[in-house]
């Protein structure tokens, strides 16, 4: 079967960190974030994914390349058209029926199950629900004892329980025919209402599933795969405690590594530095004497200083802590930023 993954936003929610690495790409755990979905889609038997590309295309494909297994094509929108123009953009590349998927999401939802209920009840398009305590930041969706979709539900104004849409769909083919060409559509708002009654069903699915287009929920994926709460293939390499430390790692003795964490290759950690418990460094990131790196990510190049405490915390690229200096609290720096 054959997947298109949306990959167009511009991760304005996790900015700074998304001005130069769109989203898609954006390292999580020590990956490029879309090499988990596509791990994700092997396991089920996809053979062949379709990108459908807007904001820094060029950098998407750099880093992922094509070919490959399964199969990586890309196509790109000259300019942003919703989730359902991203899909109708597309259909050149799209077979009789497909997988449709938002490419922000971590997960490791049962996709067998869905593909399944669709072929069983003669679907149009099937939507994966995925349960929540609290719902107020997603709709709701509603459905009968045989699946099919009743009712979409805005946002509840006070926490409650529910079912949301997944963002992972399986769609016919003829569920392009409700979409224009070349204009503005939403496939959740636009379309998917108007197939009430007309072969839209639903599905929960088991498994695990975040949403990662904040900076408070990327460092709350990046936990849940070093202490695996979602089926990973890097779950597989940390050790007993939840670490993984790279062979070309230059660690002092006298350094103290608690998982969970992650430090990659050609970093340097001085002497008596703490990094972790919860802590990815990046690849030639130097964390100097008695520095203190926990709860926080350093993407590649970082440097903390002498003394220096990071917690909590995203450090982009290049970024750097001056010796004796705090980031903490959520702190955000951006690509080469620096704190005195």
């Amino acid at each position: 079967m054959q997947a298109l993954i949306l990959v167009g936003g511009e991760g304005t929610r996790l900015r700074p960190l998304t001005e130069t690495v769109p989203k898609a790409v954006m390292p999580l755990a020590g990956r490029p974030f879309l090499s988990y979905m596509i791990d994700w889609l092997a396991r089920h038997g996809i053979e062949e994914i379709v990108l459908a590309c807007g904001y820094r295309a060029d950098v998407v494909r750099e880093v992922l390349g094509e070919g490959g297994s399964p199969t990586i094509r890309y196509v790109s929108e000259p300019e942003p058209r919703g989730t359902g123009g991203a899909i109708k953009f597309a259909a050149a590349e799209l077979d009789e029926r497909f997988l449709a998927l938002n490419g922000d999401v971590l997960t490791d939802l049962d996709l067998g199950a869905l593909i399944s209920s669709h072929e069983q009840r003669g679907a149009r398009a099937s939507l994966g629900l995925y349960p929540v305590d609290d719902a107020t930041g997603y709709g709701l969706v509603k459905y009968d004892s045989d699946g099919a979709v009743s009712e979409f539900l805005e946002k509840p104004e006070v926490p409650r329980p529910g079912e949301i849409n997944a963002g992972t769909y399986v769609l016919e083919r003829s569920v392009l025919d409700l979409i224009p060409d070349g204009e503005m559509v939403s496939v959740e708002r636009d379309v998917f209402p108007r197939l009430i009654g007309e072969g839209l069903h639903a599905l929960p699915l088991p498994g695990y599933w975040m949403d990662i287009g904040t900076p408070d929920r990327y460092l709350q994926a990046t936990w849940d795969i070093l202490e695996r709460r979602v089926e990973t293939e890097l779950g597989d390499r940390l050790d007993e405690d939840g670490r993984l430390v790279d062979a070309d790692v230059d660690l002092d003795e006298r350094a103290t590594v608690t998982g969970p964490a992650l430090i990659e290759a050609g970093a340097r950690i001085g002497p008596e530095a703490v990094v972790g418990p919860r802590a990815v460094v990046g690849s030639s990131c130097e964390i100097e004497a008695q520095a203190t790196v926990s709860s926080s990510v350093l993407l590649e190049d970082c440097r903390v200083g002498e003394g220096a405490t990071v917690r909590g915390s995203i450090a982009g690229s290049g970024a750097q802590v001056s010796a004796g200096a705090t980031v903490a609290d959520g702190s955000v720096l951006g690509p080469g930023e620096s704190v005195d």
